[in-house]
């Protein structure tokens, strides 16, 4: 029989050849979830699948621990696989080779009601279940009241109105449940492409399966045991390594997300942030909170845990660190039941769960991290679903069809960090930047969709030593005899991503219908508007945080803003304290160093 590489390993003494090992069987179970991607990337239908890859694909193991994610959205991954795993084992104890379960339930474990997620028992020829595999994927529709994903208005889960799958068998002996099917397609607005979702989505997590059971098969199911201990061992090492590096300490910061429906004084948000380095461990407290609020904003158990968490990652600034659950041994977070940012009770919505009020926990903890550790956190990231993020929809004149996709028109947002200016395109700190800004080209060839314009907007960056990245422009419409809807819910109108460490706050997120005389018409942060041809909305996206001192910031990075047009020569002056001589004209802009040295010491 021929050797494998695994196998050539234990020629190898002690640690080194078990480490060695470890790393290999880690690159390979990465591999099969990033094959998982591939496949639901490469066969979505809809837009907000195989444009703006709003997805994700993991392996647990069989006792419901995140073992493998790949590039999977953090929001999606940390917590809420293990729950919904759970929820399987608890309603269906006997697993079998060939079930596959749909569930998008916000009160077990999942997201909100707009994540499907397809969950596999990889099962093994003596029938012991060795892993599951899990694939999340946002739909462009899920049978809400209106035709969106984000329902940020609804009063409770009604009123939202999506259809909610706890741990439904949908496939049994690999034989799709009709009953199942044809709910789906029966309410939902656009039911080939989601059918055409579902395909991509058992398609990998079945590639999933059979990549494991054929892994399983090569090495061994003891030795895949093993690995799974001796990684999580080592990720909770690496945590503890990382926590060490920082100061210990405790602080609250604050937060809010804007007025909205239902909540017209908005939402405070208090986040304690403890660090032991010591001990190695990092607790946030989420507790002191209000209780669920009649609105979509409402945070599920996973997304609430997710976005603290989210926050530590980032505020580490170590990568090295794996995210799973052996490192999250090392984090406790504190939440309460009924609670905005906790433990929701039925029938409070969870619309909204993965995006504004998350990022409300997520940004104030990589900043309190920061304010403890200065060299550590991140500022905050910019607030998210601007109108260039909402939901359109309407009957598309060219094919007579119904459309209904959100678009990924001009989000920005990025935090300034110790040692990089924010993220141009994060999009929100809950997507770490793997979501995509959409082609313009690819949604006009998919949607009876028109954009006028797309741009940064100049002096909107949180300002610091490491700045923020500035707010985008989009302006969109309708094509000709096509009336659209456009559902968006916005933050940061009123409430800003705040800097770090004396950095400045970003631009705020604001929304304008043109009117067909060019007129704009200021818009509420969470509305649906309804444009007919040579009717536009223009959105601007927040802008994001920055970290440390204007004035500190590097002349030369300066310049560079201000010869990429996104800020003002004014702004240079004034808030950094850099003086500029030439002109863009000419070609001939340069720092005047003797000056700008003199400006900054009189500051």
């Amino acid at each position: 029989m021929q050797s494998t590489p695994l196998d050539n390993q234990e020629s190898t003494p002690g640690m080194a050849r078990s480490g060695v090992r470890m790393a290999i069987i880690s690159n390979r179970m990465e591999s099969i979830a990033r094959k998982m991607q591939n496949t639901l990337f490469r066969t979505a239908r809809s837009g907000v699948l195989n444009t703006a890859h709003d997805f994700s694909c993991v392996i647990l193991t069989a006792d419901c621990q995140l073992l493998a994610s790949a590039e999977s959205l953090p929001i999606h991954t940390l917590i809420g696989p293990d729950l919904m795993c759970q929820a399987v084992r608890k309603y269906h104890p006997e697993l079998k080779a060939g079930d596959c379960f749909l569930h998008n339930s916000p009160y077990e474990g999942d997201s909100h009601a707009a994540d499907h997620c397809l969950i596999v028992p990889v099962v093994d020829d003596g029938g012991t279940v060795r892993f599951f595999v899990l694939a999340k994927a946002h739909q462009a529709d899920c049978g809400n009241s209106k035709p969106t994903t984000y329902m940020g208005h609804a009063s409770d889960v009604y009123e939202e109105g999506a259809l909610i799958f706890s741990a439904a068998k949908i496939q049994s002996d690999y034989t799709d449940n009709q009953d199942l099917i044809r709910m789906c397609r029966t309410r939902i607005r656009v039911p080939e492409q989601w059918w055409g979702d579902y395909l991509a989505t058992l398609g990998a997590v079945r590639i999933g399966e059979r990549e494991l059971l054929q892994l399983g098969e090569e090495i061994g199911w003891e030795a895949l045991d093993d690995y799974a201990g001796a990684w999580f061992d080592y990720s909770e090492q690496k945590m503890i390594q990382a926590i060490k590096r920082l100061p210990s300490g405790e602080i609250t910061v604050h937060s809010a997300h804007d007025p909205f429906p239902g909540v017209p004084e908005g939402i405070p948000v208090s986040v304690t942030v403890r660090i032991d380095a010591e001990e190695g461990r990092i607790r946030v407290d989420l507790r002191d909170n209000p209780d669920c609020q009649p609105c979509g904003l409402n945070l599920s158990e996973g997304c609430a845990r997710t976005a603290a968490m989210i926050g530590i990652y980032n505020g580490l600034i170590d990568h090295g660190v794996p995210p799973n659950a052996g490192s999250f041994r090392r984090i406790e977070i504190d939440l309460r039941e009924n609670c905005v940012v906790g433990i929701p009770r039925h029938p409070y919505s969870c619309s909204v769960a993965t995006t504004n009020l998350a990022d409300r926990v997520s940004t104030p903890v990589q900043r309190a991290i920061a304010e403890i550790a200065p060299g550590f956190g991140m500022a905050e990231t910019g607030p998210i679903m601007p109108p260039a993020m909402g939901v359109i929809s309407g009957r598309d004149p060219r094919t007579g069809e119904a459309f209904v996709n959100q678009i990924f028109l001009g989000i920005t947002g990025g935090a300034g960090t110790p040692v990089t200016d924010g993220f141009l395109t994060i999009i929100h700190a809950g997507n770490a930047g793997l979501c995509r800004q959409d082609s313009i080209e690819v949604d006009e060839l998919h949607h009876p969709l028109f954009v006028k314009e797309r741009r940064l907007i100049p002096d909107t960056e949180g300002h610091g030593t490491m700045r923020g990245s500035p707010s985008m422009y989009a302006e969109f419409g309708p094509i000709e005899d096509c009336t659209m809807h456009v559902l968006y819910t916005a933050d940061g109108t009123i409430h800003p991503a705040l800097g770090a460490c004396e950095g400045g706050a970003g631009g705020k997120s604001k929304a304008f219908k043109r009117e067909r005389d060019g007129s704009l018409t200021s818009l509420p942060n969470c509305h649906g508007a309804v444009l007919d041809h040579g009717e536009f909305i223009v959105s601007h996206s927040a802008g994001g945080g920055g970290y440390g001192p204007a004035m500190r910031r590097d002349p030369e990075r300066v310049l560079h803003d201000l010869r990429e047009g996104w800020i003002s020569p004014e702004r240079a002056k004034d808030i950094y304290g850099v003086v500029i001589t030439g002109s863009a004209e000419t070609d001939t802009l340069a720092v005047d160093p003797v000056a700008t040295q003199v400006l900054r010491e009189t500051r």
